[in-house]
C-alpha cells in the first residue's frame, strides 16, 4: 500500500495548473460531448488505477436448499429486465443467491461502470476511516482536512454534510459550455483543487439538500487526507479485502493524480451485491464489525431536508409517483407505479436505472445493472421489489 506524502498540505490552485492539463480537459470535453450527441458509450475514463481484487477471493454462494421465491416470479421478473439493457440481474436470499442472468457481452467476472453506485461506496469508505479512527465521526469539520476552506464561509461543511447532500455547494445542473465549473469539476485533470477552490456555496451547509457531484467527488481526498493512503488503496485494502470482494478500476483525474469517488468506478455484480449484503448486516462480515455500529441506519435516515435519502440510501417509506437523486422541490424523477408494498425498503440507486433494492424485514436484495432502457419500454422502480418477495 503506497503511503501518500501529504496529510494536510495545500494542493495547487487551479490557476497554478499547467497548460497541457488544460488541453486534456479540452480533449474530454469534446468527447464526452460527441458521446452524448451520438447516444455512444463514448468513455472518458482514460487513466484507470486498480481497484484490487480480495486474495483470497469469497465468492457469494447460490441458495443451498429449495427456492423460496416461485419460479414464476423468477421468470415474470427476469422477463421485465431483459429487453430493456440490461447487463446483469441478481436476486439474493439470506446472503444466498436465488438467481442471477447476465446479457450480451457481460459474465459475473465482468467489471460493470456503475456510474453513482459508487456513491455509496464512498460513503462506507467514510465509516471505515471513522472505525479505524482517522476520522472523529460524521460531525468532524470537513475543513480539518480541506484547510483551504479554514476562514471562509465554507468552513463549517461537515464530512455528514458531503454525505448528505447538504453542504451548500452548488446543486448539479445542465451546464453551459468548457467554461462552465460544473463541467471542469468533472473533467478537468485538476478536478480537486477547482472544487475546493472554485466551485460555489450557495446555500448555509446543513440547511438544503441539493444533490451535486462534488459532495461525493470530495470523499477521495478526503479519504486520502484523513488516512495518508490513496482511496483507490483505501477501497482495496478496507472494504474489498474483509470482503472477499473481487476489484475492477477507478478513473483518476491524471495519471498520479486523485481517483473520482462521486462516479468512475467498475466493479463486478457480485461484488456491488456484497456491499448491500454489508449493509444489510449492520456493517458486520464474518462477525467483524467493519463499519461504526450504527453506521448504517445513519446511512439510511432521511434528513429534514430530504425525506428520501440519507447518507446515498435512498428509502420507500413514503410514496411519490416520480422522485429522484434531486430535491423533491423540482419534480420530476424515476416513475413509480405504486408504492413500495415492503415498508423498510431501501436502495443504492444510479444513473441508468441501476438499483440494488434491499429489504431487510425479507432478508431479500434485488439488483439490477445495465443502461437507460429505452423511453418506449420505460423503467418502473416499485415493479421488481413489488413482484418478488419469499414464498411464505
Amino acid at each position: 500500500m503506497k503511503k501518500l506524502a501529504f496529510l494536510s498540505a495545500v494542493p495547487l490552485t487551479y490557476g497554478a495548473a499547467p497548460m497541457d492539463d488544460d488541453a486534456l480537459y479540452i480533449e474530454r470535453y469534446e468527447r464526452a460531448e460527441a458521446a452524448r450527441k451520438s447516444g455512444s458509450l463514448g468513455s472518458i475514463y482514460d487513466v484507470m488505477a486498480p481497484l484490487r481484487s480480495a486474495d483470497p477471493l469469497v465468492p457469494l454462494q447460490a441458495k443451498s436448499g429449495p427456492s423460496p421465491i416461485s419460479a414464476d416470479v423468477i421468470n415474470e421478473a427476469a422477463a421485465y429486465v431483459a429487453p430493456r439493457k440490461t447487463s446483469a440481474f441478481i436476486i439474493l436470499h439470506e446472503g444466498e443467491i436465488v438467481h442471477e442472468s447476465y446479457y450480451g457481452d457481460t459474465k459475473k467476472e465482468t467489471p460493470l461502470v456503475a456510474k453513482s453506485l459508487a456513491k455509496p461506496l464512498s460513503v462506507i469508505a467514510v465509516g471505515r476511516a471513522i472505525k479505524e479512527r482517522h476520522i472523529k465521526s460524521l460531525d468532524q469539520p470537513a475543513s480539518d482536512f480541506f484547510t483551504e476552506w479554514k476562514g471562509s464561509p465554507k468552513e463549517t461543511i461537515s464530512v455528514r454534510h458531503l454525505l448528505t447532500m447538504r453542504s451548500g455547494l452548488m446543486r448539479q445542473s445542465p451546464y453551459t459550455g468548457p467554461e462552465d465549473v460544473m463541467r471542469k469539476a468533472y473533467l478537468h485533470p485538476r478536478h480537486i483543487e477547482i472544487i475546493l477552490a472554485d466551485y460555489p456555496l450557495i446555500n448555509p451547509p446543513g440547511t438544503r439538500y441539493e444533490y451535486a457531484n462534488v459532495n461525493g467527488e470530495l470523499i477521495a481526498p478526503l479519504i486520502e487526507r484523513a488516512t495518508g493512503e490513496r482511496y483507490e488503496d483505501w477501497v482495496s485494502d478496507q472494504i474489498l479485502q474483509p470482503l472477499g470482494a473481487q476489484g475492477g478500476e477507478i478513473w483518476l483525474n491524471r495519471v498520479g493524480g486523485t481517483a473520482h469517488s462521486g462516479c468512475c468506478n467498475t466493479l463486478p455484480a457480485h461484488s456491488w451485491v456484497t456491499l448491500a449484503l454489508l449493509v444489510m448486516q449492520d456493517g458486520v462480515w464474518e462477525g467483524a464489525r467493519l463499519l461504526p455500529e450504527g453506521y448504517t441506519e445513519q446511512m439510511r435516515t432521511p434528513t429534514a431536508e430530504n425525506p428520501f435519502v440519507g447518507m446515498s440510501i435512498y428509502n420507500g417509506a413514503r410514496y411519490a409517483e416520480y422522485r429522484g437523486a434531486q430535491n423533491p422541490d423540482y419534480g420530476g424523477g424515476t416513475y413509480h407505479s405504486a408504492p413500495y408494498t415492503a415498508s423498510d425498503i431501501i436502495l443504492f440507486d444510479g444513473n441508468g436505472n441501476q438499483v440494488i433494492y434491499m429489504l431487510p424485514s425479507q432478508n431479500l436484495i434485488i439488483a439490477r445493472f445495465g443502461r437507460w432502457p429505452d423511453k418506449a419500454l420505460g423503467w418502473d422502480n416499485a415493479f421488481l421489489p413489488n413482484l418478488i418477495s419469499p414464498t411464505q
